[in-house]
């Protein structure tokens, strides 16, 4: 786990810049080193080559080169990108995480493609991908690999996160590893193909995307982490750490198991010295030291307990953590050191009392999310990650369940540092080979992250209410059981809930359906249950009347597909039923591809999300925030105050709040006062006058909270912010710009649609632009956008050098909008 764990794992290289590739001096051996190695090295690979589709061509490419099967000869008879001298100079440096399916145009079917290509192409957002596009579903990438003399008897591996898909890993022409899976994690041994001796090493991966997994946009390419790793011959393998905890009256019994691998030729005997200590650094309790012999070609498993005195217990209130610090000592030389960051808390799904943490009721208020943002598609940076999560924090979210996959390790790492409670998925329920194994490797990497409260084994699938289903589901539970008995299982039904899987998981998840679970509840009393996905209310942001036309559907909590209810229907029922452990909305986001309501082009993502693609909130995210987050007065008012020639007609208008009475007033008169009933809503009809409508939310005569919709004027300025002023100067660090379009009183243009363009000056590039349309086909990997109903998005992204960053955001005819950003040391 620690090497999964990237920046707490000591000894670690975060390297930025990788050496440059045949083209331009390659020398990927440093000097030779009189001093020994360190324990275990980590390097982030982060700068690659990259060419879309087939490298030379279709029969060059991969599966016949020089006329010889490509597995003809090891190392000698692959394509001819994968030798470590090939030019490839030619090829475009990315930096990974990179998606390269969100660069591709977007692609229309043929008015005659059948059904099913149709479907394909809607499912995953209309891009240039797939079956129908095969020299775009291609992609090759190529980093040189910082090989010293002294790694020779070292054991090396490359780590990958997630590649999507069907990836073939070559390390110096050889073929080294392959994974078809598009979102678990591998590892790759590669020590036996390198020159330590002073030649250049190369990796190479090629990366089929062609086919899909899910009905959903996916990406393409290397879009998490690849680490190299260097340890020696006595280490603890990747993922090799697991910490479990048991909380008493005098503390917590923390029970850890290490697994110590020994490639070296003859028996090893170490002494494993490990402590833990709190996420500052300061010491918390040691472990006994233990004296072991690890046999030749072998590993062994070493178990300790410790009792941990007065811990602080990991919650979204207070995400204390800790870390496990294993060090191994062969004689007085510590051969390698092993970092596993845990929390202690215990997580319980009760059939009459719904979920608790920590012994305490506590209902999941949750979202559903892919893995894609706007601009960078899949390819989301860490610290995107991190703001994703604290927006829909902002909102009152606490849980978040990962649909339909596992997410990155980076996620993850923000969800246990940030307090986000989460829901891990599995992508395949099934019990043959590759996907038992697919499952192993998810739950090694992601069994010591606190915030995963449960495993799901799959969602809606065919077999979940039969007795196949219910087998195959049966041997994925047992290695769950195997590998992480602390943590139940659940599924994501919507029918069948008491048949099949059902019988099998700990937990059951409704799928929308939210009003037939008190009959399941009634039937079957001793079951946990839970909205697995709820609300499915579908909108396009800004906008208040229906228009099938330009697909655009208005953003009052009222339209959502037949299988789904409102926001306010699903969550009245989960509010007041304590053995409903809560619920999860679907979506946290709009997302790419199944476009929702309108399933055809020009629409190519969804509209379910309680905010867009770039996560500037829909109106029924201030309804949860209310009802969410009830101790912090709130209202909030729609639509906006823009109806030239409706001037009398009556407007709808809507207050989400908490306070217990709300008044409206149009230019200063009150158009009267309401109670606001709990877990709902209040609606006014108001003939329209251009001005201020104000909606003041009332506790007796005092007034807690206030909303202001004005009538805005025509475009005169862009307000640009970013949601920080300072950037680690590390390469990767990024800032989500907002540019919003403004009249010449501050007014929000509610219909601004004006075409801005992003500058920078500085070390520093925008690699990703969006505006939460659902229908806008423009580029995202771009500098510039139009503004969506008053607002667009830039993701900028910091070099490696510090400095001052100044980007403007300009439209014609605008005065433009400025930020300045520093970039220093992390």
């Amino acid at each position: 786990m620690a090497v999964a764990r990237r920046d707490l794992i000591a000894n670690a290289v975060l390297a930025g810049a990788v050496l440059p590739l045949a083209g331009l001096p390659l020398r990927a051996a440093a000097q030779d080193r009189a001093e020994r190695p360190p324990a275990r090295q980590v390097t982030r690979l982060a700068e690659w080559r990259f060419h879309l589709g087939h490298a030379a061509d279709v029969e060059a490419d991969f599966g016949w080169g020089r006329n010889q099967r490509t597995y003809a000869k090891a190392g000698a008879a692959t394509a001819d990108a994968a030798q470590a001298n090939f030019d490839d100079k030619g090829w475009r440096q990315v930096r990974v995480p990179h998606d390269w399916a969100v660069e591709l145009p977007f692609a229309p079917p043929a008015d005659r493609a059948p059904e099913e290509t149709a479907d394909a192409a809607a499912a995953h957002g209309f891009k240039a991908i797939g079956r129908a596009h095969p020299a775009n579903s291609i992609g090759w990438y190529r980093a040189a690999l910082p090989i010293e003399k002294t790694d020779r008897d070292r054991v090396i591996w490359l780590a990958f996160d997630g590649v999507f898909r069907d990836a073939t890993v070559f390390v110096n022409g050889y073929v080294v590893g392959t994974n078809e899976s598009g979102y678990a994690p591998f590892t790759v041994s590669i020590g036996d193909f390198l020159d330590y001796d002073g030649g250049p090493n190369v990796v190479t991966v090629r990366v089929d995307a062609t086919l899909g997994e899910g009905w959903f946009y996916e990406g393409a390419g290397i879009y998490r982490h690849v680490e190299l790793v260097r340890a020696n011959a006595v280490h603890v393998p990747q993922w090799g750490s697991y910490v479990r905890c048991t909380t008493q009256s005098a503390g917590a019994e923390v029970a850890a198991t290490l697994e110590l691998r020994n490639d070296g030729a003859e028996p090893a005997t170490l002494t494993l010295r490990q402590r833990i200590e709190g996420a500052d650094g300061r010491l918390a309790v040691r472990l006994d030291d233990q004296t072991l012999t690890v046999p030749a070609r072998d590993s062994l498993s070493a178990e300790a307990t410790v009792l941990l005195p007065a811990p602080r217990l990991w919650s979204p209130a207070d995400p204390a953590m800790y870390r496990l610090v294993s060090e191994v000592l062969v004689g007085e030389a510590m051969v390698d050191r092993y970092v596993t960051p845990f929390g202690v808390r215990t997580v319980k799904f009760d059939a009459r009392r719904g979920f608790l943490l920590n012994g305490a009721v506590t209902k999941l208020l949750g979202v559903c999310n892919h893995q894609d943002h706007a601009g960078v598609g899949t390819g989301i940076p860490d610290a995107l990650h991190r703001w994703r999560i604290a927006r829909m924090q902002e909102m009152g979210c606490n849980a978040w369940r990962s649909a339909h996959n596992p997410p990155a390790a980076a996620f993850l790492d923000a969800a246990d540092e940030m307090g986000m409670m989460t829901v891990v998925e599995t992508r395949r329920n099934s019990s043959d080979p590759v996907a038992m194994d697919e499952l192993d490797r998810i739950l090694r990497r992601d069994r010591n992250h606190p915030s995963i409260i449960a495993w799901s084994l799959g969602n809606e699938e065919p077999h979940q209410g039969n007795a196949r289903g219910a087998r195959i589901t049966n041997v994925q539970q047992d290695l769950v059981r195997e590998l992480d008995p602390t943590r139940p299982t659940t599924f994501a039904m919507d029918n069948s809930w008491d048949k099949g899987v059902g019988e099998v998981v700990d937990v059951v998840g409704f799928n929308y359906r939210t009003d037939r679970m008190d009959a399941f509840h009634a039937a079957h009393p001793n079951v946990p249950v839970y909205g697995s996905e709820t609300g499915s209310t579908v909108a396009t942001r800004g906008a208040y009347v229906n228009d099938a036309t330009a697909q655009v559907v208005r953003a009052y909590d009222t339209e959502h597909p037949w299988w789904a209810s409102t926001a306010e229907d699903w969550w009245r029922i989960a509010a007041t039923r304590p053995w409903i452990a809560g619920g999860f909305i679907w979506t946290g986001f709009d997302y790419r591809g199944e476009p929702t309501p309108y399933p055809h082009f020009p629409s190519i993502s969804s509209y379910f999300g309680v905010t867009d693609t770039c996560g500037f909130p829909k109106d029924n995210f201030y309804y949860y925030r209310a009802w969410w987050r009830p101790a912090e007065p709130l209202v909030h008012l729609l639509p906006h105050w823009n109806w030239p020639g409706r001037e009398g007609e009556e407007i709808e208008v809507w207050v989400h709040g908490n306070t217990p009475e709300v008044e409206l007033l149009l230019n200063g008169d009150s158009i009267g006062r309401k109670p606001m009933p709990v877990d709902g809503h209040l609606v006014w009809q108001v003939p329209y006058e251009p001005g201020r409508l104000e909606a003041r939310g009332m506790d007796g005569k005092l007034r807690t909270a206030r909303a202001i919709v004005q009538t805005a004027d025509v475009p005169h300025r862009i307000e640009l912010t970013a949601d920080r002023r300072r950037l680690a100067a590390s390469g990767d660090d990024v800032a989500i710009l907002r540019a919003e379009v403004l009249d010449r009183r501050g007014n929000r243009v509610p219909t601004g649609d004006n075409l801005i363009r992003f500058k920078v000056d500085g070390r520093a590039a925008i690699i990703g632009v969006g505006n939460g349309n659902p229908t806008s086909l423009e580029a995202d990997a771009a500098s510039e956008r139009r503004a969506f109903n008053g607002l667009c998005q830039a993701i900028l992204r910091a070099g490696s050098r510090s400095g001052t960053v100044v980007v403007r955001a300009e439209a014609e005819g605008l005065q433009a909008g400025e930020v300045t950003l520093a970039v220093g040391p992390g």
